[in-house]
C-alpha cells in the first residue's frame, strides 16, 4: 500500500485520478496498482530523457512509490515460482527440495506483507489531500481567522445569454447580504457598523498603536481585480464582480460612516468597465474611481518614483507604486478566486501586483524575478510577500476579501465552471472569503481551488 504522505505530493494528474478511483470506491489494492504503475511511468518518462531529473521535488517523490511497486512485483512472481518449483518438486518425491522452495515463498510472501502493512494505515487508502499545517504568527481581531459564507441565491446566470455580470442574474439584496453576514462573521458583531468598527479598530490598536476606530477624513482605497480587461467597454471575461463592489461601496459609507469622497476604487494596471464604473458612480457620485488610463470618469493613476521596493533585486522590475495607495490611511484588498498559470491561483497577493506601474497589455511587461514559481519544484525567490509586506499595501489593509460568486478555473475566459463540491449541487460556488490574514486567506481559498480544480494549470 502507499503512505498518505507519498499520496499527497504525487503530480496533479495522479492525484486526481486517485481522487476519481476513490470516489467511485475502487478496492485499495486495485489503486494501489494503478496508481503504482502511473507514478513508475511518470518517472520513467521524465527521467530517462534527462536523468538530472531525478532531483526534482516530484521525481524524489515518485521514485519510492516506484520502487515499492517493483518491489511488490517482484516478491509476488517470486512467490508463485517458488510455490510452482514446490509443486514440482513434490511430483517428482523430492520433499527436500520442495520444503525449501515452500520456505523461499512463505519469506517471499512474508516480506511483501510486512512492507505493505507498514506503510498502509489499517490497509486503507487515504485521500491525497491535507489541511495545510500552520505556520508562523496569526494575524488579526481573532488571530488567523478566515470566514467563508455562501449564498445560493446570488447568481442564477445559465451560462449562454448575455452577461455574467448582468444585474438580471445576480441579486444585489442577496449579495449585500452576503457581504453582511461575512462581516458579521469574521468579527463576532451584531451589526454591520460595530463590524467595521471592530475592523478599523483593530488595524489603529496594532498597526497605529491608537485606540480609536475610523476617523472622519481619513482615506481608504479599495483594490479590484480587472486583469481581464483592455477598455472601459464591458465584457464577459473573468473580472471583479459589479454586484459585490455596489455593497462594499454601501456598507463603507452606510454602514463604516466613510464619505464617498474618502473612498477611492482602483485598479491602477488596467480598466474600470461601465458595468462597474455606471452602477457604481450613479449610486455613490463622490467616490473615485481611478485606473490606468483615466477618462469616461475615472482618474488616470498617478504612481510614486520608486515607491515600491523589492527584498531582491532583479533587472527590469517596476518601482512605481499608485499614488492613491500610497495616500491611503486604509487598504482594502477585494481580490478574484480564480486560477493562474505559474502562480498556480491569483488571489490577494497576486492582486496586489496590479498597484505598480506595469503595461495595461501583459505582453510589455517584463515581469520581475520572482514572478512565477519554479516549474521544477526548485526554492527561489517570491515577490508576493513583498507585496504583503509593503507599508502602502498589506501593511495599510484592514481587511481581505476573495470574491468566489462565480470564480474560474483559469485566469481569463468566461465563467464556466459550476461546482460539484457540497454544498454547491453542480451550481455557482456563490462564496465570499474574508480575513485580516492575507496568508490565511489564501490557504484556505487555495484549499477550495485545489479540491474543486485539482487539474487546474500549475497548481503543484
Amino acid at each position: 500500500m502507499i503512505s498518505s504522505e507519498r499520496i499527497k505530493n504525487l503530480p496533479v494528474k495522479i492525484k486526481s485520478f486517485m481522487h476519481y478511483l476513490i470516489g467511485k470506491k475502487m478496492p485499495a489494492k486495485v489503486v494501489f496498482i494503478i496508481v503504482s504503475l502511473m507514478a513508475t511511468l511518470w518517472f520513467l518518462l521524465r527521467v530517462v530523457p534527462k536523468p538530472s531529473r531525478a532531483l526534482y521535488p516530484c521525481m524524489r517523490v515518485a521514485a519510492p512509490i516506484m520502487s515499492s511497486f517493483v518491489i511488490w512485483l517482484l516478491t509476488l512472481s517470486g512467490t508463485v515460482i517458488a510455490l510452482r518449483k514446490a509443486k514440482g518438486k513434490i511430483l517428482e518425491t523430492k520433499y527436500i527440495a520442495a520444503f525449501l522452495f515452500l520456505i523461499i515463498a512463505i519469506g517471499s510472501a512474508s516480506l511483501f506483507t510486512f512492507n505493505t502493512s507498514k506503510e498502509s494505515k489499517a490497509n486503507e487508502l487515504e485521500i491525497w489531500y491535507k489541511a495545510n499545517v500552520p505556520k508562523g504568527v496569526a494575524k488579526g481581531f481573532f488571530p488567523g481567522r478566515v470566514v467563508w459564507s455562501h449564498n445560493p441565491e446570488i447568481a442564477s446566470w445559465n451560462g449562454e445569454t448575455g452577461f455574467w455580470w448582468d444585474y438580471a442574474f445576480n441579486k444585489q439584496e442577496e449579495t449585500d447580504r452576503l457581504l453582511k453576514e461575512t462581516l458579521l462573521s469574521l468579527t463576532e458583531k451584531k451589526t454591520e457598523k460595530s463590524a467595521w468598527d471592530a475592523l478599523f479598530s483593530f488595524y489603529n490598536q496594532t498597526k497605529g498603536d491608537k485606540n480609536q476606530g475610523y476617523v472622519s477624513g481619513e482615506k481608504v482605497t479599495i483594490k479590484i481585480n480587472m486583469n481581464n480587461t483592455d477598455a472601459h467597454a464591458n465584457t464577459n471575461r473573468i473580472n471583479a464582480n459589479p454586484q459585490l463592489i455596489l455593497s462594499l461601496l454601501n456598507s463603507l459609507v452606510n454602514n463604516a460612516g466613510v464619505a464617498e469622497k474618502d473612498i477611492v476604487l482602483a485598479e491602477p494596471s488596467r480598466f474600470i468597465t461601465d458595468n462597474i464604473y455606471n452602477k457604481c458612480h450613479a449610486a455613490f457620485p463622490g467616490v473615485t474611481f481611478v485606473d490606468h488610463n483615466g477618462g469616461d470618469g475615472r482618474q488616470e493613476a498617478v504612481f510614486v518614483e520608486n515607491g515600491f521596493e523589492y527584498s531582491f533585486d532583479f533587472d527590469g522590475q517596476t518601482r512605481g507604486l499608485a499614488k492613491c495607495f500610497v495616500e491611503a490611511d486604509y487598504v482594502i484588498n477585494m481580490a478574484l478566486m480564480k486560477g493562474h498559470v505559474s502562480q498556480g491561483v491569483t488571489l490577494v497577493a497576486k492582486n496586489f501586483f496590479g498597484c505598480v506601474d506595469i503595461e495595461t497589455d501583459w505582453r510589455k511587461n517584463a515581469h520581475c524575478g520572482g514572478f512565477s514559481q519554479s516549474r521544477e519544484g526548485i526554492r527561489q525567490y517570491s515577490v508576493y510577500p513583498d507585496f504583503i509586506g509593503h507599508k502602502d499595501l498589506g501593511k495599510k489593509t484592514i481587511l481581505y476579501l476573495v470574491d468566489g460568486i462565480y470564480g474560474h478555473k483559469f485566469v481569463d475566459g468566461i465563467p464556466e465552471f459550476k461546482w460539484a463540491l457540497t454544498p454547491f449541487k453542480n451550481e455557482w460556488p456563490n462564496s465570499l472569503f474574508a480575513s485580516q490574514d492575507p496568508v490565511a486567506i489564501e490557504s484556505v481559498v487555495l484549499d477550495f481551488a485545489l479540491t474543486e480544480w485539482p487539474d487546474a494549470p500549475d497548481k503543484m
